[in-house]
């Protein structure tokens, strides 16, 4: 049977029947008239041609092909699922999808507005602060650049104002020792005892002597002692300032503890924060030895017995060092031995700090520059590339 736009169309037992024809709603559902569609075709076209949309009669030959023509108009004609229908679109014009009508609302939209509008990270730089700024931040930078930090400056200080001190205690340490006292007395040329003391007595009772300067022993140490005949080796006038010499040296070996502590302290910092710190603060400390031990060496050559009197009233009261000549401690330590004492102290400061003074003395190698050989053939060799090709110096 042949299927026509006139022929019924089979009924579904299964469908739903519903008289809505007649509503407004499902107008667009019902075929289009003979007419209209005969109208809707160009004008000048034949009477046996058809529009595309309309519904094509079968060729012979060709069976069923009317019935798909059909079947793809209404599925044309259809709108998509889920879409509100208006009304009826125009003859002729295909419904649009959904995505033509997302990208006809966003343009009809706009673009939306961004949160947040931040100019470029560069947009800074296109403007350049005044030359005053300019010239002014330059020169902080320069001065901070050339800065120095305070802390290496002081421990450097110093390490100039202890070396002198710890040198000198050192030296005095060396001289108030048994080894040196043997020395003396066995050395040719010392003066003896004229009241009876010989060398070994001497070596004796001055061992005491000095060994009460470095302990912690009390006045009785020296005060109990007696000689051969039973007497009191030391009168109390003599124990008193053997008790005062005692209190001096004790203070200047707790001071020079305390300065080679706080000296190994710089050292540390200096190793680690100033290259070159160490050296630097050493040198200068060398100098001021030098110096010093020259002074009090020159005095000390114009007048002994002036500098030596003058080096008691520093450090004890008048009339509290002065003895007869056969009290113990003159016939102990006479006036040669502290000449001796003197010369010896002043030679081992001297010697130390001349070779500290070499050793740290500021050589351009030490300085971390280059030899003065090796910068004059570079400088010759930037003025001259053939003097740069002898000297085997690579161009730059």
């Amino acid at each position: 049977m042949q299927v026509t736009e006139k022929s019924p169309i089979p009924k579904d037992p299964d469908a739903d029947i519903h008289d809505d024809g007649d509503e407004p709603a499902f107008e667009w559902m019902k075929p289009a008239a003979k007419s209209a569609a005969t109208d809707a075709r160009p004008a000048g076209a034949p009477d046996g041609a058809r529009d595309s949309s309309s519904t094509r009669e079968p060729e012979e030959g060709r069976p069923g092909d009317g019935a798909v023509g059909a079947a793809t108009a209404g599925e044309a004609a259809l709108p998509p699922a889920g879409r509100p229908v208006a009304g009826p679109p125009v003859a002729g014009q295909q419904a649009e999808s959904r995505a033509d009508r997302k990208a006809a609302e966003a343009a009809e939209a706009g673009q939306e507005p961004a949160l947040f509008a931040e100019p470029l990270p560069t947009s800074a730089l296109q403007v350049r602060p005044p030359e005053a700024e300019v010239e002014r931040r330059n020169h902080e930078r320069e001065q901070a650049a050339n800065a120095k930090p305070l802390a290496p400056r002081i421990f450097q200080v110093l390490l100039a104002v202890f070396y002198p001190v710890v040198l000198l205690v050192l030296a005095i340490r060396a001289v108030a020792s048994p080894l040196f006292l043997w020395v003396e007395y066995y050395r040719p040329g010392f003066p003896g005892d004229g009241y009876g003391f010989n060398a070994d007595d001497r070596m004796t009772y001055g061992s005491y002597a000095l060994d009460y300067l470095s302990n912690w022993s009390g006045p009785r140490y020296l005060g109990e002692l007696v000689n051969q005949n039973g007497e009191k080796l030391f009168k109390e006038g003599e124990v008193s300032h053997m008790a005062d010499v005692k209190t001096v040296m004790l203070s200047a070996f707790g001071a020079g503890a305390l300065m080679i502590i706080i000296g190994i302290i710089a050292m540390l910092y200096l190793r680690k924060r100033s290259t070159g710190g160490i050296r630097r603060g050493m040198f200068a400390g060398s100098i001021v030895t030098l110096v010093l031990i020259l002074g009090l060496g020159t005095l000390a050559a114009l007048g002994w017995q002036q500098f030596f009197t003058d080096f008691h009233h520093i450090f004890f009261a008048n009339g509290t060092w002065t003895f007869a000549l056969d009290d113990t401690l003159i016939r102990l330590f006479p006036g040669q031995y502290w000449m001796d004492s003197g010369i010896a102290i002043g030679a081992l400061v001297f010697i130390t700090a001349l070779l500290t003074l070499i050793f740290t003395w500021p050589t351009r190698r030490r300085r971390g520059l280059a030899p003065k050989n090796q910068a004059a053939a570079e400088h010759s060799a930037d003025a001259d590339p053939e003097v740069r090709a002898e000297a085997g110096t690579p161009e730059k």
